[in-house]
């Protein structure tokens, strides 16, 4: 007898838990991933010092110092060059101002004041100071420009000797790191794993208990799990071959399986497929047309089968053979005598229940 189904809100409520079940399972699996991944791996500047003199990782050190406070120097030497560049081009427009009192007072024959004298002097004193003051500058900014190439220079030698000597501490941290990553690998597989095959274990064998949605949310999830942890730490070049495996295994376990559903049906694959047969008037056996009733002398297909027009007439109930492969789909029943389906255990006028399957 069919298990019952239950109201449609268990059922959805039962997938809905599912779901949250597998998700909270997940969620722990992803602690358990995150407190083995804590484990301290190689660390690179720990290695980077065996390998680099510590000298030269000084002597970079002060160059990097040095030109940056050249770049300070220049930076204030612009400055000073721009306020003297400045003060000098108000200078000159004060004294060819005074140059020009002084030309028209001598063509008017009136000497230009005391006053005026001063400041056509002061202010050629003070132009000529910053002419001089400027060139000062634009020396000593000469003199750091070319400090400042010797230490890049010097600094570009430096580094180029270090990453020659970082390219092997490169190579043994990549080759520390890769193990230590194998080894959080194999550590968390040594967990989920057996975890995974008490889950498969589970589907495969328990399809029809009635906690099968645990047993699948549970799986679903360490699956996942699992796919995650191999995608992370293994190269793709081996994960292609381990995904191509595992879905060969799936793909082979799914085949026999149907394989031997079909040469070995179970009585609850066994009734569906005589309950649609008898729905749709086939054989459940062979397939062939169930003519009899008021579709004694009528053609139907599977398609048809449900627009056809039945005549109004029936005719007489009687037991009924397939003719074509020869099995008994209608017989007179033992308790109420009437006619009732062979291949169903219930018979639809008395429900008196017979053996379908006596092998079994």
């Amino acid at each position: 007898m069919n298990a019952a189904k239950g109201p449609w809100i268990h059922r959805f409520l039962i997938s809905f838990f599912t779901v949250i079940f597998a998700i909270l399972v997940f969620w722990v699996l992803g602690f358990l991933v995150e407190d083995i991944e804590s484990i301290q791996g190689p660390r690179y500047p720990e290695i980077e010092s065996r390998y680099v003199d510590k000298a030269l990782v000084d002597r970079n050190t002060e160059l990097r110092t040095d030109i940056e406070k050249i770049d300070r120097d220049i930076a204030n030497k612009h400055e000073e060059m721009r306020v003297l560049s400045d003060s000098s081009r108000n200078l000159q427009h004060t004294i060819n101002q005074l140059l020009e009192l002084q030309k028209l007072a001598t063509q008017k024959t009136i000497p230009l004041s005391k006053g005026e004298q001063a400041n056509l002097s002061e202010s050629l004193s003070h132009f000529l100071q910053n002419q001089k003051q400027y060139q000062t500058l634009n020396n000593a900014l000469s003199l750091l420009t070319e400090r400042k190439q010797y230490l890049v220079s010097e600094k570009e030698t430096i580094k180029k000797q270090m990453e020659d000597q970082r390219r092997p501490a490169r190579e043994k941290y990549n080759y520390l790191r890769e193990s230590h990553n194998l080894r959080l690998a194999v550590y968390q597989l040594l967990i989920l794993l057996p975890l995974l095959a008490v889950g498969v274990f589970l589907v495969l064998k328990k399809r029809g208990n009635a906690y099968f949605p645990i047993y699948l949310g549970f799986g679903a999830a360490v699956l996942l799990k699992v796919t995650l942890v191999i995608h992370r730490y293994f190269p793709s070049r081996y994960v292609k071959y381990i995904l191509i495996g595992g879905l060969l295994i799936v793909v082979v376990k799914l085949l026999v399986h149907f394989i031997r559903t079909v040469s070995f049906p179970k009585t609850e694959l066994l009734l569906k497929q005589y309950r649609e047969g008898y729905e749709r008037f086939f054989c459940p056996v062979c397939g062939f047309p169930i003519r009899r009733g008021p579709r004694k002398y009528l053609f139907w297909t599977r398609r048809s089968v449900g627009k056809t027009a039945l005549p109004r007439e029936i005719t007489e109930d009687a037991p009924y053979t397939c003719p074509s492969c020869g099995t008994v789909l209608f017989e007179e029943c033992s308790e109420c005598h009437n006619i009732r389906h062979s291949l169903l255990p219930y018979c639809n006028n008395c429900n008196a229940e017979k053996e379908i399957f006596p092998e079994n």
